[in-house]
């Protein structure tokens, strides 16, 4: 049985993708939970496995790895069904698999984890496809620290600019939100203790996974390009002028970048355009997955950046991003994030569209007030989709919901915990 029912917070939280894995479990042979390491993942799945009487197998050990290596086929020949932990470890693993349950499809043999985008792996056999459902498990969301509902995106996409929040969460507390981050070790520390957790995480992220899915040696460089990366969070990503402030070719910049990404450490946010504005710029925002780590490795604590001097804008953007993208994980709306910068500077924080072609548009703003002109890029956007822009909001650090207009909002940022779904 694993070990994974411990939890460092001394509680299991329960989580959003529970559901979606037993769901697939049920009708799909096998079912990975990818993500980041120490984010849950074997939490979450020693828990389902209990319930499935499941043998578990972890190729984080040393021995289990070896006999996996030495025989992937009599490895998953002996017990049904089975939980593979950190699967990537071992890639020739997944033909083995793919073999067995050709031969017996019954839904729901194979349980894996895995930390690494599997198919980002250089030369990874045959990814199961059709066989194997993916479930991206994120560091725990604000809604599932505080057990809130977390439901903004399905009540946004339902509700327009009907939605209505009122808050008591103040400046210093999203502060301590960025800082602390969602990774349960880093939840269930002091702040000093977590800033330990942060700095062991990413060096041991870089020296064990990132070096050994590259077969690179060039742990200092890595380091460099995320802090650079950190630093640059809601910014757009340029591999050149990346390239150019460490003295790296465009293309190892390039790759470091990708490898980055598929340990779960950053996230592209892709442009968005529907070819109504050809000034559009078609360049990819980054941010770091958690912001307590972006946070660390800009050297900014929550004493630090309560300070009126220390610029909060691109850590909240950040720490927005990726709530929402921890709910497009789970909403019933089927809608994608993306970002909007014209050649003219007019730019838009966070653009989802779901697959009706529907448009959500949010600006994030460090401030407890909001003037009209917060809403620039918002009606830029508007004036261009007309009728398929739902509503227009603005983020930002206040309490009450405001109206700017028919179709715009400014709304307390805790809206997106707080909320409940709808539809």
């Amino acid at each position: 049985m694993a070990q994974g029912l411990q939890s460092p917070i001394g509680r299991i939280l329960p989580r959003r993708a529970t559901a979606a894995v037993t769901d697939a479990l049920g009708d799909t042979r096998v079912v990975l939970v990818n993500g980041a390491r120490q984010c849950g993942k074997s939490t979450l799945v020693a828990q389902i496995a209990a319930e499935h009487g499941a043998q578990w197998r972890s190729l984080d050990r040393a021995t289990t790895r070896q006999a996996a290596t030495y025989d992937p086929t009599e490895f998953v020949a002996d017990a049904d069904p089975m939980v593979i932990d950190e699967v990537q470890r071992v890639p020739e693993l997944l033909l083995a698999i793919k073999e067995a349950v050709d031969t017996d499809p019954r839904p729901g043999r194979f349980l894996l984890t895995g930390s690494a985008r599997l198919l980002g792996l250089r030369g990874l056999p045959d990814a199961l496809p059709g066989r194997m459902e993916t479930i991206e498990l994120w560091p725990l969301s604000q809604g599932e620290i505080g057990e809130q509902p977390d439901g903004f995106v399905d009540a946004v996409f339902a509700l327009g600019p009907e939605l209505r929040h009122s808050s008591t969460e103040t400046r210093p507390g999203y502060i301590e939100r960025i800082t602390r981050g969602g990774f349960p070790e880093a939840v269930a520390r002091t702040a000093r203790r977590r800033e330990r957790f942060f700095d062991s995480y990413v060096a041991d992220l870089i020296n064990r996974d990132v070096l050994q899915l590259s077969e690179i040696e060039r742990g200092p460089e890595m380091r460099a390009l995320t802090r650079l990366v950190a630093a640059r969070s809601g910014q757009l990503l340029v591999p050149g002028a990346l390239g150019n402030d460490l003295g790296l070719p465009q293309p190892t910049v390039k790759r470091y970048l990708g490898l980055l990404e598929e340990v779960f450490l950053i996230k592209r946010i892709p442009a968005w355009s529907r070819n109504l504005n050809t000034r559009a710029v078609g360049t990819p925002k980054v941010a770091m997955v958690d912001s307590g780590i972006a946070a660390n490795l800009l050297g900014m604590d929550a004493e630090s950046l309560r300070r009126p001097d220390r610029p909060l804008g691109a850590l909240l953007e950040g720490f927005v991003a990726m709530e929402i993208a921890r709910q497009l994980s789970w909403s019933k709306q089927r809608a994608e994030l993306y970002h909007y910068r014209t050649r003219d500077q007019v730019e838009v924080d966070i653009v989802l569209e779901n697959r009706q072609g529907q448009v959500v548009a949010i600006d994030v703003k460090a401030a407890s007030t909001v003037k009209a002109e917060d809403f620039r890029g918002i009606r830029h956007l508007s004036t261009r989709l007309g009728a398929d822009l739902v509503a227009g909001i603005v983020l930002y650090t206040g309490q009450q919901t405001l109206p700017f207009g028919p179709q715009f909002r400014a709304v307390p940022i805790s809206a997106l915990w707080e909320t409940a779904q709808v539809g």
